[in-house]
């Protein structure tokens, strides 16, 4: 069996190669070499999850081409601001029909490109039908522990699809198979911008009726551009979108819900992001879903006052003030 490379050893990208090494031969690439010795020696990735014990047949390296080398299926965990300069170091030694499968959720802010499109440009041979996301619900604390919780591959090679489905699924991780990439890709990024919207209304001590008018009101708001994009509506209503918005706005465990709700708290952005070991997609998505939104054309009110938090000074108080006093207008349509 042609073994599985995870690409970034993260909090999410070492619990994938957990699901993985359960019943594969996986890889896992480390940044730094510490971390790595930490999976290797003790099967343990303290710096993103203290107390968990790693498969025994998982294998960590820092050196990146050997970590690719021979891969039967290769998985990027790299945060959107280093996936493409990762990547470009080793496209050419990926072969074009090797399946390449995107954990990250979020848009590069200088192109506006997801990261499967990165693909396609910095790898112009390899084939596109074989490259997609694994993306859902997927809080990694929780799933590491065993808690059951599904996701969805979205590959438009469906046989490569199933293929990948059969590495990760377990007892506990469900995973569904979708030929939507854009749709899927496009939910995972997008409700990172919404949890941090959720944050805030949490951090000012609004209650249930604020929590499902927001995440429905984002819903709505995330369907509509990821449809402009090419995404199918249905794609919006499943795990890939409400799924994973629903878990990303109610959770505390969730980094961008930590942004939002630290900043309602009154602490300055920098002073949250120091705080946190991980990184926080939804700030910087943020930019690049106002740009996709002035691209298409498309409404995105509650995107626009996040980034009117996160980058104009505005309060989250006065930000929901103005959003709550803009004009009226039908629900639908």
């Amino acid at each position: 069996m042609r073994g599985v490379t995870i690409v970034g050893a993260g909090s999410w990208g070492t619990t994938v190669a957990s699901l993985s090494a359960a019943s594969n031969p996986t890889t896992i690439w480390a940044r730094r070499p510490e971390v790595a010795d930490s999976i290797n020696e003790h099967r343990k990735n303290s710096e993103y999850l203290g107390g968990f014990t790693l498969p025994y047949g998982l294998r960590a390296t820092a050196d990146l081409v050997d970590a690719v080398s021979g891969t039967g299926t290769l998985v990027m965990a790299v945060p959107s601001h280093g996936f493409r300069s990762v990547f470009r170091q080793i496209s050419d030694s990926i072969p074009s029909d090797t399946p390449i499968v995107s954990l990250t959720k979020g848009i590069e802010q200088e192109s506006l490109a997801t990261m499967t499109q990165i693909v396609a440009e910095e790898a112009p041979d390899h084939d596109p039908d074989r490259v997609g996301v694994l993306t859902g619900p997927n809080l990694a604390s929780e799933i590491i522990a065993g808690q059951p919780t599904a996701s969805v591959v979205a590959m438009k090679d469906q046989s490569a699809a199933h293929s990948i489905q059969a590495v990760f699924m377990g007892p506990t991780f469900r995973v569904y198979t979708n030929d939507d990439v854009a749709g899927c890709e496009l939910g995972g990024a997008l409700k990172n911008v919404m949890a941090i919207a959720a944050g805030m209304s949490d951090g000012l001590g609004f209650g249930d009726n604020t929590k499902a008018t927001l995440l429905t009101r984002a819903l709505a708001e995330l369907s509509r551009l990821g449809i402009a994009l090419g995404g199918r509506p249905e794609t919006f209503a499943g795990l890939a979108g409400m799924g994973d918005l629903i878990a990303t706005c109610s959770s505390d465990r969730s980094r961008n819900h930590t942004v939002g709700f630290g900043l309602a708290q009154g602490k300055r952005l920098d002073q949250v992001v120091s705080e946190m070991n991980m990184v926080a997609e939804g700030i910087k998505t943020t930019s690049s879903v106002l740009g996709l939104s002035e691209k298409t054309g498309v409404d995105m009110p509650i995107a626009y006052h996040v980034g009117q938090v996160l980058h104009a000074g505005v309060h989250p108080r006065d930000a929901v003030m103005s959003l709550m006093t803009r004009e009226a207008k039908a629900e639908f349509g």
